[in-house]
């Protein structure tokens, strides 16, 4: 038989229901209700920005995927002796969230070239390439230098914007080079990099780009590593006299950008310089501390001419790049997350990604979200994977505990961790059996997670990652979207090319 309720009725129990009626159910002081209620009441309110974005920094958490965000959160909140499970990464709280597919025009699996390029270009390419259409194959230089694409920082500068790249890695490294750079070869980051006969052909290595840019007046803020592609090979490093530059054409890239932006400019390679940094009368920032990379969060205070952390350097980019009354584009990445998945290291990935939140809530500390849109997002994810049933408290670098406290044995009769890679240099070598962890530190910096697949260097994840935003147009990041949807919400929400058009006529 059909019940049939009377629409007072039906309407009385829809009421009851409501989140604001709630003393009939149960769970309603419950802390995980109350808070989850707060939180929906919260999103209620949310009104959307449609205002037009003066400013906009795009955050890159090089191959910062699902699992590194979450075993990060709960990283931070040990770390600050917190229920990790529960805490939250600054980034998260964004109101706006969406997921990014990341493949590329020919791998399901992409590096982080076409991926930055995509996010710069609105367009995807092949692995290997730098800001060129997707008919340029790798190292293809001719049909490099036939196919480019317009980058998101070159339209801020012909829109009278100011434009800026902050780095971990060597500054012609592929997310920051996507900002600047065109190439067919990804690794052209110095003219030592390339063949002869692709530099008799026209094609410009990364450095000399950057140096050359000709759109607007170039790059103002240029932060992070890779000293060695601007020196010449007979010229010692500032910092390892041992050490030379890398150059073979005899430029010395550094001093050719210091005369082209003579006056309020400053080059800086240590500590020292860049705490002098007056960036009420400096406009113009080249900062290379390092000939490679810059170091691992957790090795940054060994580092003798000392380095300033991803977060000072954000919030000195944006304290120069916010004196143009025309707005600023920045990119900024947390690049060594990347390199420490590669060689199934946890703990520093873990360690730099919580520096790479700590440089996302200096932004916001700073800027005005009314006028500034804030993305957070990664160009890939890694194999790295969380898997087990830890107790609430395990550390996250630890052994799998049980209900008794005890490591939980794998049915070979051994402990396994929390955290492990799919493949990685952490897999245990040929007819060896996997290593017993019983009385292995697993927490301690330099401990490799084990994997299952033997190789040099851990690979790229190929899942979908997280986007986080908030400010003007953050709404319409929503969904799941392909990772080239991201250039044309900042071109839409600056209405950047716009601008550049009305000042070009």
């Amino acid at each position: 038989m059909i019940r049939i309720v009377s629409f007072a009725v039906f309407i009385a129990a829809i009421g009851a229901a409501s989140p604001g009626r709630t003393a009939d159910i149960p769970q309603a002081q419950d802390p995980y209700y109350v808070s989850a209620n707060a939180d929906m009441r919260a999103a209620l309110k949310r009104t959307p920005n449609t205002r037009a974005a003066k400013n906009i920094i795009l955050f890159v958490g090089d191959g910062m995927g699902v699992t590194t965000v979450t075993a990060a959160r709960i990283y931070q909140g040990q770390k600050a002796g917190r229920d990790g499970a529960s805490n939250k990464l600054v980034f998260e709280q964004l109101p706006y969230a969406a997921f990014s597919r990341t493949y590329s025009h020919d791998s399901q699996v992409t590096d982080s070239a076409p991926s930055a390029s995509a996010m710069t270009t609105g367009v995807k390419s092949q692995n290997g390439v730098l800001n060129v259409s997707s008919a340029v194959a790798e190292n293809d230089c001719k049909a490099g230098l036939a196919n480019p694409t317009t980058t998101i920082a070159e339209l801020a500068e012909a829109a009278g914007m100011s434009t800026g790249t902050v780095t971990t890695t060597r500054v012609t490294h592929a997310t920051p080079a996507a900002a600047y750079a065109h190439a067919a070869g990804r690794d052209w980051e110095g003219d030592a990099d390339m063949k002869p006969d692709d530099i008799a052909a026209g094609c410009l290595d990364i450095a000399r780009q950057l140096v050359e840019m000709r759109h607007g007046d170039g790059l103002d803020v240029v932060m992070g590593g890779g000293r060695s592609r601007f020196l010449p090979s007979d010229v010692a490093d500032p910092e390892y006299p041992d050490k030379t530059g890398a150059r073979k054409d005899g430029r010395n890239l550094v001093e050719a950008w210091a005369r082209r932006y003579r006056g309020d400019a400053a080059y800086v390679w240590n500590r020292q310089g860049f705490d002098a940094l007056d960036t009420k009368r400096t406009r113009r920032v080249l900062a290379l501390f390092e000939p490679e990379n810059m170091a691992f969060e957790l090795d940054r205070p060994k580092d003798p001419a000392g380095e300033p952390s991803l977060a000072e350097m954000t919030a000195k980019a944006i304290a120069i790049l916010r004196r143009n009354p025309n707005g600023y584009f920045l990119l900024v990445e947390g690049g060594r997350i990347d390199h420490a998945h590669h060689g199934s290291n946890a703990a520093r990935a873990l360690e730099d990604t919580v520096a790479f939140d700590a440089a996302v809530k200096t932004a916001l500390d700073t800027v005005n979200l009314r006028d500034t849109l804030v993305i957070v997002t990664a160009d890939h994810s890694h194999v790295l994977t969380m898997a087990g049933y830890p107790s609430r408290k395990n550390p996250i670098l630890g052994l799998v505990d049980g209900p008794d406290g005890k490591p939980v044995l794998a049915l070979d009769q051994k402990p396994y961790t929390t955290l492990g890679y799919a493949n990685g240099p952490g897999a245990a070598k040929q007819d060896e059996f996997r290593e017993d962890l019983s009385n292995v530190d697993t927490t301690a910096p330099d401990y490799r997670q084990q994997a299952l697949v033997p190789m040099r260097s851990e690979t790229h994840g190929g899942e979908d990652v997280p986007i986080y935003a908030a400010g003007p147009w953050a709404h319409l990041f929503q969904g799941v979207v392909d990772q080239q949807y991201i250039f044309h919400v900042m071109n839409h929400a600056g209405r950047i090319k716009q601008r550049a058009d009305k000042r070009s006529r």
